[in-house]
């Protein structure tokens, strides 16, 4: 009898075919001693600590399935080099691009400001009333329609994310580690996109975390995009400099971000990004609701007791 261990940290019912049978299991506490024997380990919301002991202690364990987009967590907690690993990619695609949507309406709407405004019963009038025409000298960005938008990690999330820009306007353009076209829009490689930089008024970033994405967004990357331009990170915290972002939104390089991932998370109290207003910061917010996970796993347990390939395979 093949057993799935599923986490308490989410609803789940997927169809499960005869031979397999699932348990649910705490994922603040170690797996108990009587679940150790299992197959497969359906992984949402799990501490740090806790994988690594399940990836020690789980010695038949075959399968790893993270429902998260980005399965860093699954490969840092030291599984055995064996056990084959599957992400939710694809389940976060709505709620980020919704996520996204949202940050650059507020930075291009000047939300921020608007709610300081309220705060102190203020009516702004540099808020409201007469406005350049977006695209004008001198007006920044403030709105979609028109702005030349980069989304650098062009997956499944850009793919839903691009045709909601295009509505609203934006000429979008991906880049990813190979050129072409995907989902219908234009895609350049990393050393192409430089040379689009200083012509680009939004740069989105959804990299996932490993080690060539490491800080990517740097100094360099920043200097080159112009003095208006904003950005917007909903990949993860790992992949951009921090203090290059930072001096960069002091010295009005740029003018105004949005993250929703940090390299340390939560933020510290003290970390000097808070006090930016030009910084818009939500808390690892734009996921967190995996869409279509039972689907997702019904397909994938079927497909592991046969022993066919799996939907969404890491490569290791």
């Amino acid at each position: 009898m093949t057993l799935v261990l599923l986490p308490d940290t989410i609803a789940l019912d997927p169809t499960l075919p005869d031979g397999v049978r699932a348990a649910r299991y705490d994922v603040r506490e170690p797996i108990p001693a009587e679940l150790r024997d299992a197959d497969a380990l359906v992984v949402w919301g799990n501490p740090a600590d806790r994988l690594a002991e399940a990836a020690r202690d789980l010695t038949r364990l075959r399968w790893v399935q993270s429902l998260a987009a980005g399965p860093d967590a699954v490969l840092a907690a030291g599984f055995d080099p064996a056990v084959v690993v599957s992400s939710g990619r694809g389940l976060h695609d709505g709620p980020v691009a919704e996520h996204t949507l949202a940050l650059l309406l507020a930075l291009a709407r000047r939300l921020p400001e608007a709610i300081r405004a309220q705060q102190r019963r203020d009516w702004s009038s540099e808020i409201g009333g007469l406005q350049p025409i977006p695209g004008s000298a001198g007006s920044g960005f403030g709105s979609l329609s028109g702005a030349r938008v980069l989304i650098w990690g062009f997956g499944s999330i850009a793919a839903r994310l691009a045709p909601a820009l295009t509505l609203l306007g934006a000429q979008v353009v991906g880049i990813a580690s190979t050129a072409g076209h995907r989902a219908g829009y234009p895609v350049v490689t990393r050393e192409e996109a430089q040379e689009l930089l200083p012509r680009t008024d939004v740069l989105i970033d959804i990299l996932p975390a490993t080690t060539a994405t490491r800080r990517i967004v740097d100094d360099t990357v920043l200097r080159r995009l112009p003095a208006h331009a904003v950005f917007v990170n909903v990949g993860r915290g790992s992949t951009v400099h921090e203090g290059a972002l930072l001096h960069a939104l002091r010295e009005g390089r740029l003018a105004a971000a949005a993250l929703d991932v940090t390299a340390t998370e939560p933020l510290p109290s003290d970390s000097p990004l808070w006090d930016l207003p030009n910084l818009l910061i939500t808390p690892h917010a734009a996921g967190g609701r995996p869409v279509g996970a039972d689907t997702l796993l019904s397909d994938n347990i079927a497909a592991f007791h046969r022993g066919e390939p799996l939907r969404n395979t890491v490569e290791r």
